[in-house]
């Protein structure tokens, strides 16, 4: 479904992403790991389009995402942001239906609303939430508010940022269940970043790991567990002796 080959972006003389090579299966759940500025957020914004990357290839469904009409080529994508993102001015129904009020995916504003409403309740939320304001809702629902609004679409490919960051444990880990759940349902491809590694476990069929601009490994749960590459397991163990220079 997407492919990277050699994908480099640097920003004046900081160099973020040196040489990227990466592909993610058409249904599979990749989730990428790495310490913080290792370019993982770079990396999403690049397949995007937000940022154009300095050399390398970006394909979606084998075609150069720099040539793919725009309108078209987002509507493929939803997005759960890490800080939820949600829109202060607007009731949770309107943020969750954002994309169906408007553009190529404009639906008439009864049917939007009800799509929202039935958004709402897969994650866990009634229709009463509807007409609250993101400030009337804990962290927790605000996440899932956002979860909706990235799934409102129904968008064959979805990326989470941090999915469970600010989140309690029990909280987090309803999340990841929904995250889990909601991909398998929809036959959705996923990409996550994520310092957590419960998180990780619960929804990835794939790891990947990001360090000093490249991808340092790849390969699944099971693999990761077993690797004795140096770097993944400094990491996923939150080891402070190891390769990776902890900053101090």
């Amino acid at each position: 479904m997407i492919e990277m080959q050699g994908v480099q972006k640097s920003f004046g003389p900081k160099v973020v992403l040196r040489s990227v090579d990466l592909t993610v299966p058409r249904g599979e759940s990749m989730v990428i790991i790495g310490g913080s500025g290792t370019g993982k957020s770079v990396l999403l914004k690049c397949i995007l389009g937000l940022i154009q990357p300095d050399g390398g290839l970006i394909s979606l469904d084998g075609q150069d995402v720099r040539t793919a009409p725009r309108d078209a080529f987002l509507a493929r994508f939803g997005m759960l942001f890490q800080g939820g993102a949600l829109f202060d001015s607007l009731p949770v129904w309107q943020n969750v239906a954002f994309r169906l009020l408007r553009g190529s995916l404009k639906r008439p504003q009864e049917e939007a609303r009800a799509i929202a409403i039935a958004k709402l309740r897969r994650v866990g939320l009634g229709p009463d939430v509807a007409d609250l304001f993101p400030a009337e809702l804990s962290g927790g629902m605000q996440k899932r508010v956002g979860l909706a609004r990235a799934i409102a679409a129904e968008p064959g490919i979805i990326f989470f940022d941090e999915p469970t960051t600010g989140l309690d444990p029990i909280m987090a880990g309803v999340i990841n269940d929904l995250i889990r759940e909601i991909v398998v349902e929809m036959g959705a491809t996923a990409m996550t970043i994520t310092h957590d590694m419960t998180s990780v476990r619960a929804i990835a069929d794939r790891v990947a790991m990001l360090h000093d601009g490249r991808v340092q490994w790849t390969g699944t749960i099971a693999e990761m567990d077993e690797t004795p590459d140096p770097y993944v397991q400094q990491f996923i163990h939150g080891r402070a002796e190891g390769p990776i220079a902890a900053l101090r």
